[in-house]
């Protein structure tokens, strides 16, 4: 069996940990409460007859006062990068964090992006054009909800993909 690091990256209140809870656990809630620093939680995965123990490092929310250390991210092997559709801005916040993470481990690590709230229909603010222009990239990219599930599973097997063929 193979460990592998992953960190959650993303900013304040796109889900994060909510999503790492659907993703180990199978549950939601919508009770919101912010991380204060780190929560490592474990999942093992099968991929292809390779055992995968991830160790899903849901770090805090990066917001204007408060970044993300860059020794969280250290020995990463993979992250799981989250904005909220709901609020574009957050893929910025994305776009900084996946440099940063880069600039700390010296080498590109593979990773998903997870745009977030998708069963929030009515305060969606992304258009298809821009989810597809953000799909073009060569990157994978998913819609999610954790209330719902939706692409949970698929963006963390995904990654573990990645990660064993690296």
């Amino acid at each position: 069996m193979i460990q592998k690091k992953v960190c959650m990256l993303g900013g304040f209140g796109v889900g994060k940990t909510s999503l790492v809870e659907r993703f180990v656990y199978s549950r939601f809630t919508d009770e919101y409460i912010s991380t204060m620093g780190l929560k490592i939680y474990r999942k093992r995965l099968s991929n292809n007859g390779t055992d995968v123990n991830m160790m899903v490092w849901d770090i805090y929310g990066e917001e204007d006062k408060r970044k993300v250390a860059t020794s969280y991210m250290k020995g990463a092997s993979g992250a799981i990068l989250v904005a909220d559709g709901t609020r574009p801005e957050t893929l910025d916040t994305t776009t900084v964090l996946l440099g940063r993470l880069q600039d700390t481990l010296k080498v590109e690590i593979p990773w998903v992006l997870l745009i977030n709230k998708h069963d929030l229909t009515d305060q969606w603010a992304l258009s298809e054009a821009q989810l597809k222009a953000l799909s073009v990239a060569g990157r994978p990219m998913y819609t999610s909800s954790a209330k719902t599930g939706k692409n949970v599973e698929t963006a963390f097997e995904q990654l573990a993909q990645m990660m064993v063929r690296v």
